[in-house]
């Protein structure tokens, strides 16, 4: 079996690394941001100086009137108080990010938001004490293999899309890499991981077929907000190809989750009970997957109804009829990725235990001794 999971492995393990080669952007291409008309500069908020606000200014935030600060440099300037939704809320001793606009001469500074990388830095040692704390060596190899997936997202899915890489092909690559290299990182070299690695490949394979074919059928065009259009056409980036590789890139980290879990629990039922043949494994890691998805497909809904939440609103308090709304561009691309993500984890539940329960029953006839 370990011979076998080698063949299947290995060959998959050098196209992923093949294809990595083939489109690894050269340095430099893709473009930058575009530089901005105003710079940023930081500074520390030392004294504010209150003002009456005229009546068409609405009462809230931070008010009206100034703030005088110090910059990094020693500068003493001032800025206007920020005010209107969204702004930060400032008070005297706050770290905060200023930008700048003007000549050199004479420039004027505006409050934009706090500085945070302090904060940061310790919810980020948090976050690493509390995993290492639990999973002890698993635990850091999990961090380990976060800092690959943020290393592959980062230099290689990101700059290959700028560089007019297909942005669908761009993100099966990615994903890929990203499975083989962390779930053998995370949960080492064993028949029980292969197995999932290849449920993982086989689900994320079909995972990008109904992407594409649900996009085309709805006819999404990736562009639903400023940000997205921005994208589109500032770097000239195949939105709807970006929109396929979102998806692809956000099923990954759902169905090793998945896959991982069946592989395990078909593991330990044949070890618990020696005497189950394929078809008793089967039904029994079924039924845990059945379970499993239940679950997790109330958690990707609410994931993305969160992460939309201001969007809910608005349309709660339209006077839109409810297909208006359902079809609507924006909310037809959220139900899209819910219902491909969904239907990947579906098809990754009895392939991957399929796979685990053959190896289990495979490996039992081969070496029978307990």
């Amino acid at each position: 079996m370990r011979r076998l999971a080698l063949a299947v492995v290995v060959p998959l393990s050098l196209l992923t690394l093949g294809a990595l080669i083939a489109l690894w952007p050269e340095e430099g291409v893709g473009g930058t941001l575009s530089a901005s008309a105003a710079s940023e500069a930081q500074g520390r908020i030392t004294a504010i100086d209150p003002a009456p606000c005229p009546p068409e200014v609405p009462e809230g935030g931070n008010g009206c009137g100034s703030a005088r600060l110090t910059l990094a440099d020693g500068t003493a300037v001032e800025a206007p108080l920020p005010n209107g939704p969204g702004t930060p809320q400032v008070d005297v001793g706050d770290d905060v990010v200023l930008i700048e606009v003007g000549s050199p001469e004479e420039p004027t500074y505006s409050i934009v938001d706090h500085q945070r990388g302090a904060a940061l830095w310790v919810v980020a040692a948090a976050f690493v004490l509390a995993v290492v704390a639990f999973g002890r060596w698993r635990g850091l190899a999990a961090l380990a293999g976060l800092a690959v997936t943020f290393a592959l997202l980062l230099l290689f899915v990101v700059p290959a899309i700028l560089a007019g890489e297909p942005p669908v092909l761009v993100a099966v690559v990615g994903a890929a890499a990203i499975m083989l290299t962390v779930l053998y990182l995370t949960h080492g070299v064993t028949l029980a991981t292969t197995v999932a690695v290849l449920g993982t490949l086989a689900a994320l394979t079909l995972t990008a077929a109904l992407s594409a074919a649900t996009v085309g059928l709805l006819h999404l065009t990736g562009v639903t907000d400023d940000l997205s259009f921005a994208v589109g056409s500032s770097y000239d980036v195949d939105t709807r190809g970006l929109l396929l590789a979102g998806i692809v890139i956000g099923a990954l980290g759902v169905l090793d989750d998945v896959t991982i879990t069946q592989g395990a629990t078909v593991t330990e039922i044949a070890a618990a009970d020696p005497s189950a043949g394929f078809g008793r494994l089967y039904r029994a890691g079924s039924r845990v997957g059945r379970a499993h998805i239940a679950s997790v497909i109330n958690t990707i809904v609410l994931a993305y109804a969160g992460s939309a939440l201001p969007l809910l609103i608005l349309l709660a308090t339209s006077n839109d009829s409810l297909g208006t709304v359902v079809t609507d561009q924006v909310i037809a691309q959220e139900i899209a990725r819910s219902v491909v993500a969904t239907l990947g984890l579906i098809a990754a539940v009895p392939i991957t235990t399929a796979l685990a329960a053959g190896v289990a029953v495979r490996t039992r006839r081969l070496d029978p001794t307990p």
